[in-house]
């Protein structure tokens, strides 16, 4: 059995590239892509710089705490790495007193008494 071996499919390929590049505009809108066209790539706390390979840990942060606020002039963001990003949460949970990431339903506290039988066990002895 003999195959032909076909060159390669440039219709395909062009679907491909044009869908490539429509989905890299897309995400040249959103606010992270915005950001990091509009500030260096340094953290705004800690002040690590960052490269290509480790952009990926330099994240967007919302100065008022609302994702859904991102005016096109970029005053709500500031480029945080994760770890400065995790303690801003941290320390708005611990201000707040409301995690971040708090669901609705309540874990219901805590019956057990790890002593309610101290005195018993003691007068064995």
């Amino acid at each position: 059995m003999s195959s032909k071996s076909s060159g390669p499919d440039h219709a395909a390929l062009d679907r491909i590239v044009a869908q490539a590049r429509r989905d890299a505009e897309q995400r040249e809108k959103g606010y992270r892509e915005r950001a990091l066209k509009m500030y260096p790539w340094v953290c705004g706390r800690c002040a690590r710089e960052f490269t290509r390979a480790n952009l990926t840990e330099l994240t967007v942060h919302h100065r008022n705490h609302d994702h859904d606020f991102n005016p096109p002039d970029g005053s709500n963001w500031e480029l945080l790495c994760v770890y400065c990003h995790d303690n801003e949460h941290s320390r708005y949970a611990d201000y707040t007193g409301v995690a971040a990431n708090q669901t609705e339903e309540r874990t219901a506290a805590a019956t057990a008494n790890p002593f309610a039988n101290l005195k018993a066990l003691l007068k064995r002895e």
